[in-house]
């Protein structure tokens, strides 16, 4: 896609109980995004890793909320997670990422979690 067809945010969104951040685009598509979602797929290197093979799978996030949404450049934002992470910078591309392909990245996690013998829900202390 080329840099003047890609789409473009008009607004970013977070909800006022913090579980949802929505980003609507100049193409009129607006995609709502749950918190645990965005913290699950966080593009930090934290939990990508630096390839492939250091990829980790995030538990426990069911409940987690967003605290801030800040500006980096015209670019992307930095996401603040009540759980203190805040290394992941969301760029629109990344974004648009996961609204297309949301639904494999979700049941892939899903399966990641099963296979690893974890869940969505924070462990009890």
């Amino acid at each position: 896609m080329s840099e003047e067809n890609r789409p473009w945010p008009t607004e970013v969104r977070l909800a006022k109980d913090r579980r949802t951040l929505t980003v609507t685009f100049d193409s009129g598509a607006a995609h709502a995004f749950p918190a645990e979602f965005l913290r699950v797929l966080s593009p930090s290197a934290e939990v990508q890793g630096h390839n492939p093979d250091q990829k980790q799978t995030v538990p426990g996030k069911m409940n987690v909320e967003i605290m801030g949404v800040e500006p980096v450049g015209n670019y992307a934002v930095r996401l603040q997670f009540d759980d203190l992470h805040s290394t992941g910078i969301y760029s629109w591309d990344y974004f648009l990422k996961l609204a297309n392909e949301r639904e494999e990245l979700w049941s892939q996690y899903l399966n990641e979690l099963e296979e690893k013998g974890l869940a969505r829900a924070p462990a009890r202390m």
